[in-house]
């Protein structure tokens, strides 16, 4: 059985991923007590792609599957402000949430096992993000750098490429690693 938590939800125009990055700049009030609770208790909250919504206001319908966060070092430039950069660490999948007093969702998850790493099928994915990374600089990827896991490929790919949204939340939502990389790689043609 899968382990279940409670995490204070996020809800997003944007997808995170596993091991990917997501800076945050944090100033409803809502969203201010859920970085002071993460930064006290040293607990993750979750991120989740909009369902039906926006970022302000009322709160957000958020789609079944995100993605755990991590602030991996954040600043107040001011008050009422907080600039965040976490990570994502696992995903999970909601069971239920519930609105609090100040619009906070909140949900009950049940954390989703990620696949062993799996070797990609073919390097064609892999040489593109490899120049990619060089193009725009190794440093933009996320550390370690995982060659042979078709998932690391295949999120690297997603948040780097302007892929819609949706797409994005496809690859979250897929549980094997293989189809996650054929996915992505089926954006790529390869001319003869």
């Amino acid at each position: 059985m899968s382990a279940t938590r409670e995490v204070d939800l996020f809800p997003l125009g944007t997808v995170l991923f596993p091991g990917g990055r997501l800076p945050l700049k944090v100033f409803e009030q809502r969203y201010i007590g859920l970085t002071k609770r993460c930064l006290r208790d040293d607990v993750p909250f979750g991120v989740c792609l909009i369902r039906e919504g926006r970022e302000v206001g009322t709160p957000a319908l958020p789609h079944p599957v995100g993605c755990l966060a991590r602030i991996r070092n954040w600043d107040m430039p001011q008050t009422g402000l907080f600039m965040l950069d976490t990570e994502g660490t696992e995903r999970f999948r909601i069971l239920e949430h519930r609105a609090a007093a100040d619009g906070l969702l909140i949900a009950r998850v049940e954390l989703l096992p990620e696949p062993d790493p799996v070797a990609p099928p073919d390097d064609l994915c892999e040489r593109i993000l490899r120049e990619l990374m060089r193009e725009v600089g190794e440093d933009r990827f996320p550390a370690p750098h995982r060659f042979d896991d078709a998932s690391w490929i295949a999120f690297r790919l997603a948040e780097a490429l302007p892929i819609p949204a949706p797409f994005r939340q496809e690859l979250l939502e897929t549980n094997d690693a293989a189809a996650r990389l054929a996915a992505v790689r089926g954006l790529f043609r390869v001319e003869a």
